[in-house]
């Protein structure tokens, strides 16, 4: 019996912008207005980054301790990512995605939400738009429990995507040959996994995946 899955990037491929940024904006104005004022200190993270001293992964890390703390209650991330999970489906999701969502569970596909964007929030998310999986990247919790800054295991991005959907899949008991998976991604960086899928689709493109979509005859689709 054949198992098929459809895997959806999230950010930008469902919904119209990315969503880290405007998280820790949402939670500072929800938790604590005063660190507002360090956005200066995130931003030169930023620069960092750009500068190619510090890695997406140290990026976020970075952005996240400075922006929201060192640790925050379990209980309140909780209350922060639902609150921010209603404000993105009811404002921020495309149209098309959830036409297409909804065909690809029609049609009997397992719907997995497979994102860099952190697990916590990306999982309130994917259950309002009705997701049966979800992979992300995780975080590390203090002894109480609380959200840390650090990642737990790898940053949910290019190469590392594909290696924490297989491993995701290997939990779940699945062969590869036993799946027909289609992949839907709007960034470059999702190369691997797309290359990897049955059915891949660049959607809301860049330039460099538009490029390789075609150069590689995948399908290509615009939600925008």
């Amino acid at each position: 019996m054949t198992i098929a899955l459809a895997i959806y990037d999230m950010d930008k491929t469902i919904t119209r912008t990315p969503t880290w940024t405007p998280f820790l904006a949402f939670a500072m104005r929800g938790r604590a207005r005063w660190r507002m004022a360090l956005a200066p200190w995130a931003a030169i993270a930023g620069l960092a980054y750009l500068a190619k001293l510090i890695d997406r992964a140290e990026l976020k890390q970075t952005t996240q301790k400075w922006l929201l703390g060192g640790s925050v209650a379990a209980e309140r991330v909780a209350e922060l990512s639902a609150a921010f999970a209603d404000h993105v489906v009811a404002t921020g999701v495309l149209d098309q995605a959830r036409a297409r969502i909804a065909a690809d569970r029609a049609a009997g596909y397992r719907l997995v939400m497979a994102t860099a964007s952190y697990a916590f929030y990306a999982r309130a998310i994917a259950e309002r738009l009705g997701f049966d999986d979800v992979i992300a990247t995780e975080s590390e919790h203090d002894p109480a429990g609380a959200l840390t800054p650090r990642i737990a295991g790898e940053n949910c991005y290019g190469p590392a995507k594909l290696r924490m959907i297989e491993a995701w899949m290997a939990g779940q008991g699945l062969d590869r040959q036993d799946c027909r998976i289609r992949f839907y991604s709007d960034h470059v960086s999702d190369a691997p996994v797309l290359a990897w899928a049955d059915e891949p689709f660049a959607v809301n493109a860049h330039g460099p995946l538009r490029m390789m979509a075609q150069a590689r005859n995948w399908s290509v689709l615009d939600w925008r």
